[in-house]
Formats: C-alpha cells, structure tokens, sequence
C-alpha cells in the first residue's frame, strides 16, 4: 500500500504570463472589416488584442508563462512533477502541447498532458491539480491556459475576429499551510449546446480537406446572441452555488477574478456579487477573450499588482465551449512554498 503523507491545504503559489508583442487595436481593424472602435467597446469592452508572431506556437507562450512562474517559486524545472496545458490551439494534435512544454523547460521528473475544455479549460485543470496534490500522488503540478485564437479566428467575420486574442498563463499548484488554498470548487457541462461555439473541422468526424478550408470551417464559429445569454445566467448561478456550498456569505469574497470575454457580462457577475468595481480584476480592455488563457493572466497581473493578497477570498468563474463552465474559490496564500 502507498503511504501518502497527509496534506493541510492545496492552492496556487505562484503564477507568470506571457503577452505577445504584437498589438491589434480596434482602429486597426477599421481597416480590415466593416466596423468601428465604437461599435467593438460598446458590445465587448474590448480595444484591442495580442496576436503571436508568424513562426511560434503555442508551446512558446506557455513556456515563457511557466518560466515566470517557476521564477516566481524559487523553483527548478526538476521541481516539477506534472505538467496540465489547457489549450483549444495546440501546436499540433498530438502530441500533446504539454509534451512540448515539458522538453522546452526541461522539466525531466515530469509527467505531461493536454486538457481541453475551451474557455472552462484552467478552471477544470485547475481542478485536476488539486486533485492530484491533494491525494498525495503529487507535489508540484505547472498548470497553463494558453491560447493562439489569431490562428483559428476568420479575419473577414466582423461578429467575432473583434473577440479574440493570444496569451498564456501560468500557475504551480501545491501544498499550502491548513485553511489557505482551495476551499471549494465547481464544475459543469452541457453538451447540448456543442454547436453555439465551436470549431468544425480538423478533427476525425470532418477531417482538413480542400472544401473545409474553402468554407472556412476551421475557424471559430459562434451563435454570439445565445452564448451571452448562457454566459451572464451561468456565471451568476454557479457564483452563488459555490459561495452556499463553502458554507460562505457574498461579504465573504475579497476579489472576483471572472473570465474575460464580454464586459456586460462581467458586470453582470458583479453586480450578482454584490462586489465594488475594485474587486473585480478586467484586462479585457487590454487583450479580448483569450480563452483558457484569460483567467491565469488576469490572476497573474492581479497578484503582481498586489490587487489580491495573503489571506484574500478570490473566486474564480468562468464558461466556455462544450458547453463548459467552472467556478473555484480559494483562500490566497502568497508567501511561496509551504
């Protein structure tokens, strides 16, 4: 039998991101589709969005996301045990892009996998680290959302090339001190509705063929309308679940770190929560919708600007593709390794 040793809390100690260089305003746009700066801020928020360079992958961004945060750890690639990639733009189908990862740092004692799960995809892998860490099976797991949505995004589709961008977050879950960490999370699907957003071909059911590419079906369709309606009654519903579950009060949360996609629907999280606006982190203005990369970055930037701090309630919500949402709340600890 496996001795495990007991563990007191599992939870995020250190977090990095990575943004690319390359900016597309909404102005730049202006010039490419039939829109304006005014009708892209009004609908999303949005300004403008990171685009990777001709030439990098993935595997990249999340590679510089994971060096910052193995830096921010005091931690060694050698440290690092499992490697989760949440992506729905991997370099390639297999293998996977954690693979990539785990040879690009160097992480030689780790064991490395995909997970997808679309915007959802850090909340589920975030969960999956726990999981893994809590059981003792596990010390230090390097989870990363990251994201190249330029790659799959239809330049010529005004209703959704305004949304999306590039990015990659990181984050190293491990033991933490009794109390702090995870104290509550929630996962859930619809696959119901699998057809408002989604990417038709590529995969085996409609393989790449010179009429999938001609009708524009490996880019990102979405039924924009629906998935709003389903994002603001989701986000506000499982806020409140796992508030009432941890045996917690709306007063009780510090800091709301909400997937970034749409700003009315932000607000419409908000307002559920009862929470001031300077509790709630938004970098959407900066970056659009960058999928499973959205919440790490935000969380990154929100930690590194000291928004959160030791002892903070955050929770942590989001939906995507599938349909998928998530929500985790964690009591933050922010004095490194435990």
């Amino acid at each position: 039998m496996i001795q495990r040793k007991k563990i007191n809390g599992v939870g995020i100690i250190s977090t990095g991101s990575y943004l690319p260089e390359k900016i597309l305003t909404n102005f730049d746009l202006e010039k490419i589709v039939d829109t304006t700066d005014k009708w892209i801020t009004t609908r999303t928020g949005i300004r403008e969005r990171r685009i990777l360079d001709t030439g990098k992958g993935t595997s990249f961004m999340a590679i510089e996301a994971a060096k910052k945060a193995l830096n921010s750890a005091a931690m060694s690639p050698e440290d690092i045990d499992l490697i989760i990639v949440s992506t729905v733009t991997p370099d390639m189908m297999f293998p996977s892009t954690a693979c990539l990862v785990q040879e690009g740092l160097n992480c030689k004692n780790a064991a490395a996998f995909d997970l997808e799960a679309a915007c959802s995809g850090f909340l589920y892998g975030l969960s999956v680290a726990y999981s893994f860490v809590s059981s003792g099976i596990y010390r230090n797991v390097l989870l990363i959302g990251t994201e190249a949505l330029s790659r799959i995004t239809d330049w010529t589709d005004r209703n959704t090339c305004v949304l999306f961008g590039d990015g990659a977050g990181a984050a190293i879950i491990s033991e933490v001190p009794e109390g702090k960490g995870v104290l509550g999370l929630e996962l859930g699907a619809d696959g119901e509705g699998k057809n408002l957003l989604k990417q038709t071909a590529g995969g085996s059911l409609v393989p790449a063929t010179v009429e999938s590419v001609r009708n524009k079906q490996h880019y990102i369709y979405m039924e924009g309308n629906e998935v709003f309606k389903f994002a603001v009654r989701k986000m506000e519903e499982i806020s409140l679940k796992i508030i009432e579950k941890s045996k917690l009060k709306l007063e009780d949360i510090d800091y709301l770190v909400p997937h970034q996609a749409n700003m009315r629907i932000i607000e419409s999280a908000r307002k559920k929560l009862k929470l001031d606006q300077d509790k709630v982190y938004v970098n959407l203005e900066n970056y659009g919708n960058m999928s499973s990369a959205s919440i790490p970055v935000a969380l990154d930037e929100a930690v590194r600007m000291n928004k959160i701090i030791d002892d903070d309630v955050v929770l942590l919500i989001g939906f995507g593709g599938g349909l998928t949402w998530g929500a985790i709340l964690l009591r933050w600890h922010s004095r490194g390794r435990f």
